[in-house]
């Protein structure tokens, strides 16, 4: 089992607001994403995420977003199996990006 990265959400709200634009990806449902997204995160849901992987270059720095950090850390996973070598769970979840507005 490979190590997983993490970011705190009040980590990545700073690189955010120091200009920074990583790479992120919020893998809720559609519904989910209707309540509000991180501003330049790219929508694909966990279970479309295989359909999606050729268009992410596995050598970037990935973000990966969900609820509470559950579904993010499955797909975070799914993509180091596929070779990504620099993927980040954001912890928490929106319910902590949230929470911390």
């Amino acid at each position: 089992m490979n190590h997983l990265d993490t970011i705190e959400p009040s980590e990545l709200r700073s690189r955010l607001q120091a200009g920074e634009q990583p790479n992120m990806i919020d893998v809720r449902e559609d519904e989910e994403v209707a309540e509000g997204m991180i501003s330049g995160a790219k929508h694909i849901p966990l279970g479309q995420l295989p359909q999606h992987t050729d268009e992410l270059d596995p050598e970037q720095e990935w973000i990966l977003i969900c609820r509470s950090g559950y579904r993010s850390e499955r797909a975070c996973e799914y993509l180091q199996q596929l070779g990504f070598r620099h993927v980040v769970n954001m912890t928490g979840g929106m319910l902590q990006w949230n929470s911390e507005s």
